[in-house]
Parts: C-alpha cells; structure tokens; sequence
C-alpha cells in the first residue's frame, strides 16, 4: 500500500494505478485463493476486505471484491477440471441424470465442506 500511494503522489493516472494493483497488491492478497477462501473464517475475509477498500480509496476507483475474484478464479479451475478427463479430480466433477448440475460432494464435516472441491461444484451448480 505505501507504494501505491507514492506513485499516487507522483500523479500517476488511476489505470496505471489499477495496473499496479492488480500485478502486486492484488497477485499477493488473492494467491491460492481457491484454496483457502472456502475455508477462511468471516473476520479473514472483512480483514482482507479492508485492504481492497483502502486501495479503492486511494486509487479512486473501484475493484473487484475478493469474493468476486475467488468465485471466477474457482469457476474457471474447475470448468477446466470438467473439461480435462485425465485429471485426478474429474471423477468429482460428475452430472446428474438431467446433464444441467452436478452431483453434490457429500461431506461430513465442516473442514471438507469448506474446501475447493464442494464449493467449486456449488459455484458451477448456481451459475
């Protein structure tokens, strides 16, 4: 943050700010987010929130939510599971009779519900 708000002060304009953004702040903030977003508790998820924010205010534009970016970044790793038949994971990934969803991934704890694999069925389920 305190680099993008020096090149603020050089009076850089806001595309090249969000330019800056999206390559450093955002890279480091969203890494491995289909990962672990699933999992992170509310207060994580307001914490890192906060720090969009401050980089919305100080370039003076808006940014896509972490949560806007975890929901097309799981979308897109698991649209290109489904389309991948050789990877390991494809077996989860499987339609029901109708061909317009998919089977839910059964869990028994609240662990392996957060994780990738039955929030990414969910996200391609709602979309």
């Amino acid at each position: 943050m305190y680099f993008l708000r020096q090149l603020r002060k050089a009076k850089l304009p806001a595309q090249m700010l969000v330019q800056f953004y999206t390559a450093i702040i955002e890279s480091i903030l969203t890494s491995s987010v289909t990962v672990w977003f699933a999992g992170a508790t509310v207060r994580d998820k307001q914490r890192l929130q906060r720090i969009v924010r401050s980089a919305e205010e100080v370039i003076g534009r808006s940014l896509p939510s972490l949560q806007n970016l975890y929901v097309a970044r799981a979308r897109g790793r698991a649209g290109r599971i489904t389309a991948d038949p050789s990877h390991p994971a494809h077996g989860l990934f499987q339609p029901l009779p109708s061909g317009r969803r998919l089977r839910s991934i059964r869990t028994r704890t609240s662990r392996h519900k957060n994780s990738f694999f039955p929030s990414a069925v969910g996200l391609l389920n709602t979309s």
